[in-house]
């Protein structure tokens, strides 16, 4: 593969797209560009001052106060409450454009392209009031600062997070024999376990159904993490985040995977972790998302072992997996076999324009209608990374009316022949490149390019 070539895939498959001048830059030596790209103190941040989750938290709390207050004097639509959701939204909005900025501006795609898979791999999604305001904190808190870190250590962090707690109902669990419950019974109030984050952490987050493990394991975890929970809005005392409940925790030691874990309070569940992260069942699971992400729906097996080796040779350093994959051949067939999802296609039309969006209503509405709607994947396992999810005919077709308008209002007096240079590089195949060239108007150029097979592929 030539030089071009592979300055080409490094932009396009393992970054974000490519911006005027960046496969230039990338041409003297496609590999240290994107390795140049991994640094220890992690992926950079969409805005210096986000909120933290704590603030946020506390801001869903007031608002939750005054709606009630509201109802109680038997007016639920006075204005500042209506206000206060409208300011809630536009946070929340706010988090997702700032994140759009970034991917569209950035120098290093592929930082950006590894913090997103793992903003993926661990979902939080916008299904419920609170968790909408906690999104972009649980980006900046957990996942960019732990990318090319230890994975155990992004792990704990993503399971600690208010966001995660909040959205998979941990927060509420509670042991069945634990003091908190056996107070509750007396006093005729019903509390229980609640096993969606330990299945989660099981399933999604580490060793995957291969691992065959039982649904007791699962029950066994999840009583494991009971106390695992946040400060309550009522108790000032008590931290805007994670706390651990020992009232709410279940006694008792636990048998997990067939491992035996002695009664420790908080500690307990960590020690669960700590095995998981270190399990070979993760590795390969991690392996495998990362390498039918990056490169192909039907990843070849050769690059899936040398990533799960990698992983257990570095005990879990993701710094360590990205260079494994970077450096793999298998990840360098010049052939594209990903198709773009719409967040990707946004932002790599966003990069070839060398424009960038300035109001997140357009974003949403093209990303809704596309069927990918900001920050709101649809259950716990995120959005889908293959190609039929994304291709029907319908989201086709959606895709083409927004490059049509985005075309006509970005174009200006550029010539299309050369974006689409910029844009593809030695992956601008000849019939698109006569296509681009015989367009009729300017927009109608970039249209094509938009449009064309090179460019909804990486």
């Amino acid at each position: 593969m030539s030089l071009d070539l592979e300055a080409s895939v490094a932009v396009t498959r393992f970054g974000l797209g490519a911006k005027p001048g960046e496969i230039a830059r990338a041409r003297g030596d496609p590999r240290g560009f994107l390795l140049a790209q991994i640094r220890a103190q992690g992926v950079d941040q969409p805005q210096a001052e986000e909120p933290s989750s704590g603030e946020r938290l506390a801001e869903f709390r007031a608002y939750q106060q005054q709606k009630r207050l509201a109802q109680r004097q038997g007016d639920p639509k006075v204005d500042p409450v209506k206000m206060a959701a409208k300011h809630l939204r536009d946070e929340a909005g706010a988090d997702f454009l700032a994140r759009a900025r970034l991917a569209v501006a950035t120098d290093s795609g592929f930082a950006e392209r590894w913090a997103l898979f793992w903003a993926n791999h661990f979902t939080v999604s916008a299904v419920k009031a609170d968790t909408a305001l906690l999104v972009g904190p649980f980006e900046q808190e957990v996942i960019r600062p732990h990318a090319f870190g230890r994975f155990e250590d992004m792990l704990v962090a993503s399971s600690s997070h208010p966001a995660m707690l909040l959205y998979l109902d941990q927060a509420q669990s509670v042991g069945p024999n634990s003091p908190l419950a056996q107070r509750a019974a007396r006093n005729g109030r019903s509390v229980g376990l609640n096993e969606n984050l330990a299945r989660e952490i099981l399933e999604l987050h580490t060793v995957g159904l291969e691992a065959n493990y039982s649904q007791t394991d699962v029950t066994e975890f999840a009583r494991a993490m009971t106390g695992w929970s946040i400060g309550r809005p009522d108790h000032p005392e008590e931290p805007q985040g994670f706390m651990f409940r020992p009232f709410a925790h279940e006694p008792g030691s636990r048998t997990i995977m067939g491992r035996r874990y002695a009664e420790d309070a908080a500690a307990q569940a960590r020690a669960v972790m700590t095995d998981l992260a270190a399990s070979p069942h993760t590795a390969r699971h991690l392996a495998g998302k990362i390498a039918r992400h990056f490169v192909s729906d039907q990843a070849p097996p050769a690059l899936i072992d040398r990533l799960a080796q990698t992983y257990m040779s570095s005990h879990g350093r993701l710094d360590a997996v990205a260079k494994s994959l970077i450096e793999a051949p298998q990840a360098w067939s010049p052939s594209p076999a990903k198709f773009k999802t719409p967040y990707e296609f946004l932002v790599s039309g966003w990069r070839a324009a060398d424009m960038a969006p300035t109001d997140v209503g357009p974003i949403a509405q093209a990303m809704s209608a596309m069927g990918q709607k900001p920050f709101s994947a649809p259950s716990p396992k995120g959005w889908p990374d293959e190609a039929a999810a994304w291709c029907a005919p319908d989201a086709v077709i959606k895709r083409m009316a927004w490059a049509e308008a985005f075309s006509a209002r970005s174009i200006g007096q550029r010539n299309p022949d050369q974006l689409a240079q910029d844009a593809l590089g030695a992956r601008l195949g000849r019939v698109a490149a006569l296509t681009i060239a015989r367009a009729e108007t300017r927009p109608e150029g970039l249209s094509i390019l938009l449009m064309s097979p090179e460019f909804q592929r990486r």
